[in-house]
């Protein structure tokens, strides 16, 4: 694998405290990147920290708690940046969870949750962090947003109407910011994630578990992927997720924006 050295850039990955974004800025610090992390739940901020100085206790690293549905903590994270990292080449949008509801029982309140927590996460990082991600570009030649999204997107589930629609809107934002942004040097791209392993899906396994089921978490994932007709017939990894938005961060895909990769195992149907 080619060496990417990223020892003068640095990122921000939002919703870094596990699973796929906490994977995300192990991979950018194993590059060399200076990273932002940040969440709202302190205890998970504080693992995820501790996690990531044991693997890299030289790292330029900030952890910080942070609503990305507030604007005011958008805007002290990314001061905070500019203070100590003096740049920001690459914002990872990660913020998110799925609302599992059909049109019938999603009341207009879900409906405006869900449309904020989709929409705004992307919004609010992003409209902060530009100022220094053009500057980025201005020096460099490149600068990336990466917004994580799902498979959704492009292939909507009835059980999940609200979320779906969210992230359909989310991908037609990234489309039309890659369009705006691209004369000032900063690609948009995004990610499209089927059904990867996360605390969602062990929480899942252990109420199985404690309800007499014995099966193994291999056997357990397994037959969860064939009944959802993944093609790989498993659940995909956080750090396979996070190979996608390294590269898409990173300069290897310097002439890439507005575009996607799918990370699903096979589920898409979509061509």
């Amino acid at each position: 694998m080619i060496k990417i050295d990223l020892s003068s850039r640095a990122a921000l990955v939002t919703g870094g405290t596990s699973g796929i974004g906490l994977a995300t800025a192990e991979r950018l610090l194993d590059a060399g990147a200076a990273v932002a992390i940040c969440g709202r739940d302190t205890d998970r901020l504080t693992q995820a920290e501790t996690h990531l100085r044991e693997r890299h206790p030289e790292a330029r690293l900030i952890a910080a708690q942070c609503n990305v549905l507030d604007e005011s903590d958008v805007a002290a994270l990314t001061e905070r940046i500019r203070r100590e990292f003096g740049r920001l080449d690459m914002l990872v949008n990660n913020a998110g969870q799925g609302r599992v509801s059909t049109f019938a029982d999603t009341t207009d309140d879900a409906w405006r949750e869900e449309l904020e927590l989709k929409y705004f996460s992307v919004i609010r990082t992003t409209r902060a962090c530009l100022p220094m991600l053009r500057d980025a570009a201005r020096e460099t030649g490149d600068a990336a947003i990466v917004c994580v999204n799902s498979l959704l997107a492009l292939q909507p589930e009835p059980h999940m109407v609200a979320t779906s629609s969210a992230r359909a809107g989310v991908q037609n934002l990234v489309r039309s910011m890659a369009s705006e942004f691209a004369p000032h040097g900063v690609r948009v791209n995004s990610i499209l994630i089927g059904l990867v392993e996360s605390g969602q899906w062990r929480r899942r396994f252990a109420a199985a578990q404690a309800a007499g089921e014995r099966t193994t978490w291999q056997e357990w994932t397994g037959e969860l992927a064939r009944k959802k007709q993944i093609q790989l017939q498993r659940l995909g990894r956080p750090e396979e997720a996070a190979a996608a938005i390294f590269f898409l961060a990173s300069p290897q895909s310097s002439y890439t924006t507005g575009s996607h990769i799918d990370v699903s195992g096979g589920l898409a149907r979509h061509v």
